[in-house]
């Protein structure tokens, strides 16, 4: 059982799925869907369209070059079945899927980061540009943490007091009962 590659996304072709194109000089294109068939048939650049692997790679969103795509070029050499080599062989591929994913993150989170900056730098352009919306709003912001923290300060010095008048009550009720 083999998973082939749909000529024109890129994900998996599961045996019995998807459909099999065969051009007159016997060269052969897998596709997952009736989808892809029908833009290959259009004659459209998987390159060009957004949702395809390809277009993703050449616009830098998802790896290109990594070490971890060798591992699945296609073999057509045979390999008589040996029970310790299929075993070692499922170790290496969820090893090699281990590192993939971890890359692929890393990737990712590199991407980001410069989008994220990006992102700020965007937000402060658009406060800048309607500064006037936000400046009432920031006043009255302003205003309420002063009476917030005013009531506050109030309970606090409010607690305190209470505090030492019940260790001077104490402390006048400690000495009768030494008397007695």
């Amino acid at each position: 059982m083999r998973i082939e590659k749909c000529y024109f996304c890129s994900s998996p072709c599961y045996p019995g799925h998807g459909l099999v194109f065969v051009r007159n000089d016997s060269k052969q294109f897998r596709f997952c869907r009736s989808k892809c068939h029908r833009n290959f048939n259009k004659k459209r650049n998987p390159r060009k369209v957004a949702w395809t692997k390809a277009y993703r790679r050449t616009r830098g969103k998802e790896m290109a070059v990594d070490s971890t795509f060798e591992f699945e070029k296609r073999r057509n050499r045979p390999v008589k079945y040996d029970r310790d080599l299929m075993g070692k062989t499922i170790l290496a591929m969820q090893r090699v899927q281990e590192i993939k994913s971890k890359r692929e993150e890393r990737f990712h989170a590199n991407r980001m980061k410069d989008a994220k900056l990006e992102k700020k730098q965007q937000a402060r352009v658009e406060i800048e540009k309607s500064i006037e919306i936000l400046a009432p709003a920031v006043a009255k912001r302003e205003e309420i943490m002063r009476t917030v923290v005013d009531k506050a300060r109030e309970r606090i010095a409010a607690r305190k007091k209470q505090r030492v008048e019940k260790v001077a009550v104490d402390a006048g009720n400690g000495d009768t009962m030494d008397e007695s």
